[in-house]
């Protein structure tokens, strides 16, 4: 696995964990637990009235217990009121043979105050018993230790620095088709950044990777358009492009948010060979038009 899988698959993760909600979380956390502890992993289902015995999988090796929740929305007295009866219910159903109790949540900003302290209460009166609590981190170290297979059935295939690096002409043709049917103004200038454009608008070294391994490609890219019959169809795609930031900014979002949603407007969705066009394509119109900010060049005083 290459740094552009990983970087990848790293997004598809976060993709998962941030919309997986109720049920399909715990279902996502018990594919991901299995493949990353193997026979040593048991998914616990629900059966007749008995329910799932207050655990949706256990760790044989070191009698972890797993209980999963992910509510639409984190409320505080909810969350309390679970996890005393998930704790307690499974305390009383898996006995000796719990020496953790893991309780798994889709909340990536963290738990709140009270519920944290309820935790401290609960982890003091029964002592030797370790509780833990797992999120965003501890999934996303699980997930990324796995192998390649691993991740592939997990979140699909990924492009590798490889696959963009084999890119020819006809493989930019269903982006620039795509982009080409969304509607937008005509015939813009098209305005070169500075070199300070990443730092300038707090893309993460992620972003960045992506633009680094796509502008491998975006003199490809170039030569596409300049053999285009239509000598204004970059420009028209650079409006494009333009247009929907613009809307994502005034959005207030995060600058790898906006980032991301222009990820999948350029078509980064799709088979490995697709995704390495897109990143080529974003990287070409990142770097040659105004999407994100140029620095403010700043003129000392004389």
């Amino acid at each position: 696995m290459d740094e552009l899988q990983r970087s990848i698959y790293v997004d598809k993760f976060r993709l998962a964990f941030h919309t997986q909600k109720g049920t399909a979380f715990q279902d996502w956390f018990v594919r991901l637990a299995g493949h990353a502890f193997g026979a040593d992993f048991e998914e616990v289902r629900p059966y007749g009235p008995y329910g799932d015995l207050k655990c949706d999988g256990r760790r044989i090796s070191s009698g972890s217990v797993f209980q999963c929740y992910a509510p639409e929305a984190m409320k505080e007295a909810d969350l309390i009121a679970k996890i005393d009866e998930d704790f307690h219910g499974a305390r009383a159903h898996w006995g000796g043979n719990m020496q953790e109790w893991v309780f798994v949540h889709n909340d990536g900003r963290g738990l709140p105050p009270n519920a944290v302290q309820h935790l401290d209460t609960v982890r003091k009166a029964h002592s030797p018993l370790q509780i833990s609590t797992w999120s965003e981190p501890e999934l996303l170290a699980l997930a990324m230790g796995l192998d390649l297979s691993s991740l592939q059935a997990l979140f699909g295939f990924a492009a590798s620095i490889a696959i963009v690096d084999r890119l020819v002409l006809s493989d930019l043709m269903p982006i620039i088709d795509a982009l080409q049917r969304q509607d937008s103004p005509a015939n813009p200038p098209l305005t070169p950044p500075s070199p300070e454009k990443l730092e300038k608008n707090a893309l993460s070294e992620e972003s960045g990777l992506f633009l680094r391994i796509g502008r491998r490609k975006s003199n490809l890219v170039d030569t596409f358009f300049r053999k285009s019959p239509r000598p204004d169809l970059g420009e028209r795609i650079a409006e494009a492009f333009r247009t929907r930031y613009a809307e994502l900014k005034a959005l207030d979002l995060p600058a790898d948010t906006i980032f991301k949603h222009l990820q999948d407007y350029a078509g980064f969705n799709g088979e490995p060979k697709r995704q390495g066009a897109a990143l080529a394509v974003l990287a070409y119109f990142f770097d040659s038009c105004d999407i994100f900010e140029d620095p403010v060049a700043t003129v000392e005083a004389l």
